[in-house]
């Protein structure tokens, strides 16, 4: 053991020396499985090939820290540490989950007791509304969904209070405890049900009885994002490279509003491991109240706890849940059979494939002591492929547009519906643009935002869509112009034959 041990210090050594590793961090001893320079070496190829900015991650084991340690750089050219705090984004469920739990531990909440008895300001425009129950909320079974209330696409709140009002107008989209439905606002309603029930606001809640307790000395909670000042701009990418963007301001308090750090996670996820006990061994929240956060509701798809996904496959169960901000994104993996914690935070947004999820199952593979393939997200991939079919689509529209003449010619003789009906498929980009945001719902369950927010998603397919806009315009002009320039001068050279043939008749 002693001689395995410093074969990989050798290793971490030699490695640091010939290789500067963008990252830096603190480390302790490793189990086994967990070799510290095979992940430095499985981070560095990964920010290398896909050109991934900055990351941090942190692996724990049973109620140990195994590493933390920062990759990369922020949009400021700072190097991202340990330390960075970044926004973990819908990770920060879990943490609003736990924050209730302590409530019904403490004998305050009940989980089957209706909202109201302790929230009267929740109101929905729907009687079932009366029926949610608090846990509902958390198994995101409360029938609320973004189907029956487009959360993104309507005037953002700006405290939990003004979160809870607004859903005033919210319909439901099924029975309570019929059907799961990812909806943020389940989230900002169970925030909203700590503040008054605590009386205290959330985010001192959440410092004082979750971040306090566990060590999360550097973790805080916003209700805005423009309410994270000291966090840099993060990330979206485009054809595979990443720039630097605001995030746009929504409400994001309860349900996605948390702000923390690797080394902070660490200590999260020995909390979770550990049954509730914080790493010095006090308890936070009790192992019955841990069990239930972790444990499905058997609702519809039947993964979801509360804050946290369960999945069983052939190495044994994960917990999971990851979180999409459109600058940052993050995902947090336990793994119970062999008492792994792993976290990640990128400083990438939201789009078709996170990265954070990528190198989670990465490091999942080193902690079995397996070695992963660097794979790039597939959005990149879909990217490459937007690039084509854009570089396609200008020359298509550049082709129709020299031969627009020929084009008219040939379409002089046809009346001008059936010309005009011909046109129809040069207007598709325009309506497909339009009505983006609506579309994309449909992909994506209801749960999609403005016109700006899916351009953060993917930037190269609007990009693709408003050249094909511009494209189809322009044939479609240039055809008009020609079939009008040519029908003229065919009616001029007829009158002027008519002409003709009647001076030579007279």
């Amino acid at each position: 053991m002693t001689a395995e041990y410093l074969r990989r210090a050798s290793v971490l050594v030699i490695t640091l020396l010939l290789v500067l590793l963008p990252y830096s961090g603190a480390a302790v001893a490793a189990p086994m499985g967990v070799d510290p320079a095979a992940v430095d070496r499985y981070m560095s190829e990964y920010l290398s090939r896909t050109r991934l900015p900055g990351a941090s991650i942190a692996i724990t084991h049973g109620d140990r820290v195994v590493y933390v340690a920062g990759y990369g750089h922020d949009s400021t050219g700072s190097a991202i540490t340990a330390t960075t705090r970044m926004p973990i984004a819908s990770v920060s469920k879990s943490m609003t989950a736990l924050a209730v739990l302590q409530l019904v531990d403490a004998g305050r909440v009940r989980l089957d007791a209706p909202v109201r008895q302790y929230l009267t300001d929740f109101r929905l425009a729907d009687s079932r509304g009366d029926r949610i129950t608090v846990r509902q909320l958390l198994n995101q079974t409360s029938g609320m969904s973004d189907t029956a209330f487009a959360d993104l696409r309507r005037p953002q709140a700006d405290s939990l209070a003004g979160a809870v009002e607004r859903l005033r107008t919210a319909k439901l989209a099924a029975d309570p405890g019929t059907r799961f439905n990812y909806h943020n606002p389940n989230y900002q309603v169970a925030a909203r049900l700590v503040e008054v029930v605590s009386g205290e606001p959330f985010a001192d809640y959440l410092r004082r009885n979750v971040f306090g307790p566990i060590g999360m000395r550097d973790s805080t909670s916003v209700d805005t994002a423009r309410a994270a000042g000291d966090v840099t701009h993060g990330y979206i990418r485009a054809y595979g490279f990443a720039i630097p963007v605001a995030e746009p301001d929504w409400f994001v308090g309860g349900s996605h509003g948390v702000i923390t750090t690797a080394a902070d996670l660490a200590r999260w996820l020995i909390t979770q491991n550990d049954g509730g006990l914080a790493a010095d061994g006090q308890r936070v929240v009790s192992a019955a109240a841990v069990a239930e956060m972790h444990t499905p509701s058997a609702v519809g798809d039947g993964d979801y706890g509360m804050g946290w996904r369960r999945a069983q496959s052939d190495h044994g169960v994960q917990l999971s849940h990851n979180g999409d901000w459109f600058t940052y994104t993050a995902e947090q993996v336990l793994l119970p059979d062999t008492g792994y914690g792993i976290a990640v935070i990128a400083d990438t947004g939201m789009s078709l494939e996170d990265d954070p999820g990528i190198i989670a199952q990465g490091l999942v593979e080193l902690t079995r002591g397996s070695t992963p393939d660097v794979h790039r997200p597939w959005s990149i991939w879909a990217d490459w492929g937007m690039a084509l079919l854009t570089l396609g689509t200008v020359g298509f529209g550049g082709f129709c547009l020299l031969r627009s003449r020929r084009w008219a010619d040939r379409q002089t003789a046809r009346p001008p519906w059936s010309i005009a009906l011909r046109q129809l498929p040069y207007l598709a980009p325009i309506v497909i643009l339009a009505v983006l945001p609506q579309l994309a719902g449909l992909v994506f369950g209801g749960r999609a935002g403005t016109f700006l927010q899916v351009t953060y998603v993917w930037p190269a397919l609007v990009v693709f869509l408003g050249i094909a806009a511009l494209a189809g315009v322009s044939v479609l002009l240039a055809r008009v112009v020609w079939v009008i320039v040519l029908r003229r001068k065919r009616s001029g050279g007829d009158a002027q034959r008519e002409a003709s043939v009647a001076e030579a008749s007279a």
